[in-house]
């Protein structure tokens, strides 16, 4: 008679996260005020006082990427010798794009441009030089550096995962540098946990900015209100969709949505070049990328040392600072997708390619309204009016072109895609990170994230507190510039010890 009892493990990543979400979520909602005095004070500190890490970081993450891509280990495959890609390079590029970037790029592809176009650094407004300066500024921050920096967590997760069977989670990255011991021990539980928080912070923002823009969309087309009555509306109607697709699995959920969503993408791209100004969309995409390339390593670590930092801080620390936070959601979902390709194909599928289709983006969609003010078509006061409320900016320049009607109906719908896939990949990532980094996670624990996630964003929308939120998961993950910086350490180490 077998007499062994068995107990079981308490799972104290998932506990201590879901504590720290509770007492930031009620700190947040019910206490406004000093959340916001508290994250704002800590923020300061760090983009003015620590802005050169910021910049230093993501460079190097750049650098890596390309060494270890063209480096003797580029061959190697993630996962054993013999393994396959699990998904066709389509829908794998579909997913990593629809995680990686999401709601943002329709958020800002009109927005951001012209911002830069209305107050550029340095430059008269609304001038020739503004437009050469706002379309160079929008490919660097949308170009390399946001997805070298998703490249470096997710192959080092990726590489251990599926080449030396760890568990999915950011922890098991070290074990090359501090042992097993370390990784299942409190360094390696604070790793996973600031990890878990870092991501409910970033996609909760991300949900009520997306759900902001979606109820301003539909209030410009249709006449709908924006009150807080409709947004929880779309919160809720929206939470049903991508807790589903979570749940479906990638292969029958997220996947489907994706593919859906990059075929949105690329129509709505192509009717933006049918009615839109075609010459100046090449024009832009040319001298943007040949000034962007040209001037790469000085923006890239550009700092008034004696002068005002403001728009610095404003913009590219923030930029580079909210992409670190996204991070270690993005590159756990990107290596959970990856099995059986190779170092070299994961660095310019994950790089170069979407990348590209960023900038083309931009230079296309902030033409359209940078064209407008060039024109003087809209004034400099509509333009500043305009960048003021960026959630409609979209819907309002499209008005000035043929099909603008269509045009922000598709681009509506395609809100929705880019917010189900960056919601539902999230909650899979979260699930995974909280259940020992189980590759397919249980629905409970999807269901429970989703839920989670779903109620903080009508908490602060009630509360009128999403930039609170944003800024404290940026504070969460600033020591993940340390972690990245180790894990590549760490990932060269173990590549050391293959046969290549």
């Amino acid at each position: 008679m077998n007499n062994k009892i068995t107990t079981k493990k308490t799972n104290y990543v998932y506990i201590i996260s879901l504590i720290i979400t509770a007492i930031m979520a009620v700190w947040s909602i019910f206490f406004k005020d000093s959340f916001t005095s508290f994250s704002d004070k800590i923020f300061s500190v760090l983009t003015v006082d620590f802005g050169w890490s910021y910049l230093l970081s993501m460079t190097a993450f750049v650098a890596f990427c390309l060494f270890i891509a063209f480096s003797k280990y580029g061959k190697i495959k993630l996962g054993p010798d013999d393994s396959k890609p699990e998904y066709n390079t389509v829908s794998w590029f579909a997913m990593l794009f629809g995680a990686g970037m999401g709601v943002g790029l329709v958020f800002w592809g009109v927005a951001e441009p012209l911002s830069h176009f209305i107050a550029p650094m340095g430059l008269e407004s609304a001038s020739t030089e503004a437009a050469d300066f706002a379309m160079k500024t929008s490919f660097m921050h949308w170009g390399i550096h946001p997805w070298a920096n998703y490249c470096v967590l997710g192959l080092a997760l990726a590489y251990f995962q599926f080449r030396k069977g760890k568990p999915g989670l950011i922890s098991s990255i070290f074990e090359p540098l501090i042992g097993e011991k370390g990784v299942n021990g409190a360094i390696g539980k604070t790793i996973d946990i600031l990890a878990i928080f870092a991501t409910v912070a970033g996609i909760t923002t991300s949900l009520g900015l997306g759900v902001l823009q979606i109820n301003s969309g539909i209030n410009y087309l249709f006449g709908i209100p924006k009150t807080l009555f409709v947004q929880i509306i779309i919160i809720v109607v929206f939470s049903v969709i991508y807790i589903w697709s979570a749940v479906a699995g990638i292969e029958k959920g997220i996947k489907v949505v994706s593919d859906v969503n990059l075929y949105l993408a690329f129509a709505i791209m192509v009717l933006a070049v049918i009615v839109g100004p075609r010459l100046a969309m090449i024009d832009s995409f040319v001298n943007g990328l040949g000034q962007y390339i040209g001037n790469f390593i000085g923006d890239s670590m550009y700092t008034n040392t004696y002068g005002d930092n403001s728009w610095v801080n404003a913009w590219r620390i923030f930029y580079w600072a909210w992409w670190i936070a996204w991070a270690p959601f993005v590159g756990a979902f990107i290596a959970r997708i990856s099995r059986g390709r190779t170092i070299k194909e994961f660095v310019f599928g994950v790089v170069l390619a979407p990348a590209i289709g960023s900038l083309v983006w931009f230079a296309i969609f902030g033409s359209l309204g940078i064209n407008l003010g060039i024109k003087e078509i809209l004034s400099t006061e509509v333009m500043t009016n305009i960048v003021a409320s960026p959630e409609t900016a979209l819907f309002i320049v499209m008005e000035s072109y043929p099909l603008g009607k269509i045009l922000s109906i598709i681009s509506m719908v395609l809100v929705c895609t880019f917010f189900i896939t960056s919601a539902n990949s999230g909650t899979f990532v979260l699930s995974m990170l909280s259940t020992e980094g189980n590759l397919n996670p249980p629905n409970s624990k999807k269901v429970v994230w989703g839920v989670v996630q779903s109620l903080l964003a009508v908490g602060l929308l009630i509360a009128g507190g999403l930039k609170p939120l944003q800024t404290i998961s940026i504070i969460a993950a600033f020591p993940f510039i340390f972690i990245m910086i180790f894990a590549c350490i760490s990932l060269v180490k173990a590549l050391r010890k293959e046969n290549v």
